[in-house]
């Protein structure tokens, strides 16, 4: 069985130099922050194993060598996985947690299906999220009701729901809530779990929908879903749509960092033409 494994054996000069980052490792939380950006900028989000009926691997050798190795994307339970194990080796305290997404979805119709983590050190409590994707954040945010985090054009803060914690980020001018969290601490059997419904079941978004994210370092987003293709540069947002796979493959190319041949054949159930 695949597990989310615990500062394993793995080569942490090789994922350094993926996410081309060099830098004080002392664990504070500007190290923390860059290390953030860092992975983020250089690792897209991306789903499309699923899509090509590809199993989603949680062991960390399958994970390092598909993100790092092969220079590919993931999402959240791959990007997550990989993140705690690098700052686990920086010397961070670092905690996994699952929340349910509603973006889109009610509560009370959401799966505990995203994983990210809570990361403690000498003066600090924060939340990371490296495998979001859309508009989840770029940098750590406090765990405090009401303390916004502005970063260029995004924000992000939490905000108290019962015994919850709701992560909301600013779209269009207002507070939108992305996810919702106890905060408690989850263990690697749960994430299993997670990712053979998000990866498999036949109502999981991710096996319905492509949907992928990249950032680069100054800040710009290519964000993708199905054929439709959002541009973001500042304050200037283009959009068009994908004519067919194989422009689909020169994007991954030109925007994503990586060659997929077999995204020519790719089916999207809830794209009639590609399906």
């Amino acid at each position: 069985m695949d597990v989310v494994s615990s500062v394993p054996a793995f080569d942490l000069e090789a994922y350094l130099q993926r996410i081309r980052w060099s830098g004080d490792r002392t664990p504070a939380l500007a190290t923390l922050a860059s290390l953030m950006r860092a992975h983020v900028s250089a690792i897209p989000f991306e789903n499309l194993d699923v899509l090509l009926g590809r199993p989603i691997r949680l062991d960390l050798d399958s994970i390092f060598s598909k993100l790092v190795t092969a220079r590919r994307g993931g999402y959240c339970f791959e990007q997550t996985t990989l993140f705690h194990a690098v700052l686990e080796r920086f010397g961070y305290r670092v905690q996994t947690h699952a929340a349910r997404v509603v973006v889109f979805t009610p509560r009370a119709e959401s799966a505990r299906s995203h994983m990210f983590l809570t990361v403690m050190g000498e003066g600090f409590s924060v939340v990371v999220d490296p495998g979001f994707g859309g508009q989840g954040p770029l940098v750590p945010i406090p765990i405090v009701a009401g303390a916004e985090v502005r970063d260029a054009s995004d924000c992000h803060q939490f905000v108290r729901d019962g015994d919850e914690w709701v992560l909301q980020a600013e779209l269009e001018g207002r507070m939108v809530p992305l996810w919702t969290s106890t905060l408690e601490p989850q263990y690697p059997i749960d994430f299993v779990v997670a990712n053979h419904y998000v990866s498999t079941c036949a109502d999981s978004p991710f096996v319905n929908r492509l949907m992928l994210r990249v950032i680069t370092p100054e800040g710009s987003r290519t964000s993708v879903m199905n054929r439709d293709v959002t541009v973001r540069r500042g304050a200037a947002v283009t959009t068009y749509q994908l004519a067919d796979r194989a422009a689909l493959r020169t994007l991954l190319v030109k925007d994503f960092g990586f060659d997929l041949p077999e995204v020519e054949s790719l089916t999207i159930p809830s794209v009639p033409e590609w399906s």
